[in-house]
């Protein structure tokens, strides 16, 4: 009989390495098709492996000092909701560790009073598990309720507080056109979020409890067994979790790569969505389906790493904190039974040895079970850190765009010039900015990308209120970038730049921005209705503003103000145009840029616009390549694509330009 149990066991264990054998050939089989494919293909644009570098997703003093920074988000002091909820969890927990401990008791007398046919006994005991069933679920669902509510109300506090600063001025533009360190911000504010609260609320749940279970069986079990074997049982546990731990490091790192490419793989697909149109026109829909699917391998060629390493784990977790955990808990909780001088045991009936037993036995697994909790919490305390180390980022650049500063890959100008005395020193923010009113001027400042691409070197001219400038030239020449400059959406790399403040230029594109929202919101946004109050602009001066370019039958066709509409689907180009052209009636402000705004409307009612705009005083910057436009302006710029501009005065003689 031994000799054939040890034919199973060793036939077993071939099985058992077999089966590993097989898994890790796999395994080599698809890195090596991977780095293959790396060799022979080509990688997507939005490749950010260089971001790889700067990633630190381990359990350190830097993670507790990211985590504790992010802690003072999430509770902002001492008296407050969250602090409630966790004073709420922390007293469930502890009343749940006291149910516990009831329960092995009761269960184990109730167990004995069967075995030694005690119906008295089992009774009362059955009956007093019975009444004491509402108290432990009242402290369950009273714990659920506090996780469940402290994950919502952390999430809530972070999230307002990183939409604050995403939301703040324009560095929600800046971060997408400036910065290029974050590459799917809506990612990070909207699932890393979430993952990251419900992981910090589990954390302290998984690591509070456990804590309070050892504590109470040690001194329990102490009193039963002797602190020898606790003290054994603790000691192998937190040898054993240490070396988890330090093999389970490399899940922070894997955990930020699949957030970063799950964001990747949400920005191709939105792309597809927000672009559907031209790429339906350009018959997209192969090329897009192989920059999805690549997206989407890379993806999955990571999953499958990290479910294998998550396998690897869980074997050597399942043969050290499990199976052999057991080994040694049958040989601590044996000892006092099997060593037959122990005193404890000397006249006990064979009823009073099996309660003891299973007394023991049960508060030693649980004590071994919660110690495992913890030792299995650095798990998800590696994969929090990695959640953490994203969030981090998140509000480290969000930091620095509030304050001025971006990080972009710029264009060495100085190694394309030929010429070392053109050089320019390339400082984003070097310029000044100085606000006053009706005035726009340009004084010896470059026009300059983001990236640093230099498109006029030298930029001079002034304009003041009353005269509109009419702004031509080819496509790349600069016009947009000139706007962005204005807008203060790009910085300035040197000289000056004079112009009133923020809230006094107003840009109208060729595709106007239609919110969500009731038709007055189209007409009054950003405004809200109390700000339209405060302003003393009433609804009948709002219906003027629609008449004035043609689209007070509106309000009749889609039911008044306050109607709901998807405005962006149920208006037209044109409609679209005009209704962006009310807006700049309402706001009325100093000057304003048309970019190819009427491109869609009329001739009669672009005159008309024109026309009103210099009646109520708005200085007007258009981009456009209508003839019939010159007539309204005064002067022109002209740009030519390589560096080169014109500021002069339209006469007869140079209407014909616009041609």
């Amino acid at each position: 009989m031994a000799a054939f149990s040890r034919y199973l066991t060793a036939k077993n264990s071939s099985i058992a390495g077999g089966i590993l054998l097989v898994l890790c050939l796999l395994k080599y089989r698809t890195r090596t098709r991977k780095q293959g494919g790396r060799k022979g293909g080509s990688d997507l644009v939005l490749n950010t492996e260089k971001d790889v570098k700067k990633d630190r997703a381990v359990v350190d003093k830097v993670f507790f000092l990211r985590i504790i920074r992010i802690l003072r988000i999430m509770v902002p002091r001492v008296f407050c909701m969250e602090t409630g909820y966790l004073f709420l969890i922390a007293s469930m927990l502890v009343a749940r560790t006291y149910c516990d401990v009831w329960m092995i008791q009761n269960g184990t007398m109730i167990e004995s009073a069967i075995i030694g046919r005690s119906t008295k006994d089992f009774k009362i005991l059955l009956f007093s598990f019975i009444r004491f069933m509402p108290v432990i679920a009242l402290v369950n669902n009273f714990l659920k309720l506090g996780l469940n509510e402290l994950k919502l109300r952390f999430r809530e506090r972070l999230t307002k507080n990183l939409y604050d600063q995403y939301l703040q001025g324009y560095t929600y533009y800046k971060m997408g056109n400036l910065d290029n360190r974050i590459a799917n911000a809506d990612q990070l504010l909207t699932q890393d979020v979430e993952k990251f609260c419900n992981s910090v609320v589990d954390l302290y749940s998984n690591l509070s409890k456990p804590l309070l279970d050892i504590g109470l069986y040690i001194f329990k079990l102490a009193s039963a067994i002797g602190a020898q074997g606790p003290t054994i049982m603790m000691s192998y546990l937190l040898i054993s979790g240490l070396f988890l731990t330090r093999l389970r490091r490399p899940i922070g790192k894997m955990t930020v790569t699949e957030q970063r490419y799950e964001g990747e793989y949400r920005y191709v697909n939105s792309r597809l969505i927000t672009n559907s149109e031209e790429i339906a026109f350009y018959n997209g829909n192969t090329r897009e389906k192989q920059t999805i699917l690549a997206t989407f391998r890379k993806l999955v060629d990571h999953l499958h790493n990290f479910i294998f390493f998550r396998f690897s784990m869980g074997f050597v977790d399942s043969i050290i904190a499990k199976y052999l955990a057991t080994v040694v808990g049958y040989l601590v909780v044996s000892r006092p039974f099997l060593n037959l001088s122990q005193p404890r045991h000397l006249h006990s009936t064979h009823s009073e040895l099996l309660e003891d037993y299973y007394q023991s036995g049960r508060m030693l697994l649980r004590m071994s079970q919660a110690l495992g909790r913890i030792v299995l919490a650095g798990r998800e305390m590696t994969r929090l850190s990695g959640f953490t180390a994203r969030i981090t980022e998140l509000m480290k650049v969000l930091k620095e765009l509030n304050t001025g500063k971006y990080e972009r890959t710029m264009v060495s100008q100085q190694e394309k010039d030929s010429d070392p005395a053109e050089n320019l020193m390339l400082v984003p923010g070097s310029g000044q900015i100085i606000n006053r009113d009706y005035i726009i001027k340009f004084d010896h400042t470059p026009l300059v990308t983001p990236n640093g691409d230099i498109l006029i070197r030298d930029l001079t001219f002034e304009v003041r209120s009353g005269t509109n400038v009419l702004v031509c030239g080819p496509n790349g020449c600069g016009k947009s970038s000139l706007f962005r400059v204005l807008g203060e959406l790009w910085p300035l790399f040197g000289g000056q730049l004079t112009k009133p403040e923020r809230g006094k230029l107003f840009y109208v594109p060729q595709r106007p921005y239609m919110t969500l929202g009731s038709l007055r919101d189209q007409v009054i946004y950003p405004d809200t209705i109390e700000e339209q109050r405060k302003k003393g602009i009433s609804d009948e001066v709002l219906k003027e503003y629609l008449d004035n370019v043609q689209l007070g039958h509106i309000l009749d066709r889609e039911g008044g103000w306050d109607i709901v509409q998807d405005w962006m689907d149920i208006l037209s180009g044109g409609e679209k145009q005009r209704m962006a052209m009310a807006r700049l009636f309402y706001h009325k402000p100093q000057f304003a840029i048309l970019d190819e705004c009427t491109s869609a409307v009329s001739v009669d009612v672009e005159d008309y616009i024109y026309s009103h705009c210099k009646t109520v005083g708005i200085t007007l910057f258009t981009v456009s390549h209508r003839k019939s436009l010159w007539k309204h302006h005064k002067f022109y710029l002209h740009m030519d694509g390589r560096g080169n501009y014109e500021f002069k005065p339209i006469t007869e003689e140079t209407e014909e330009f616009g041609s």
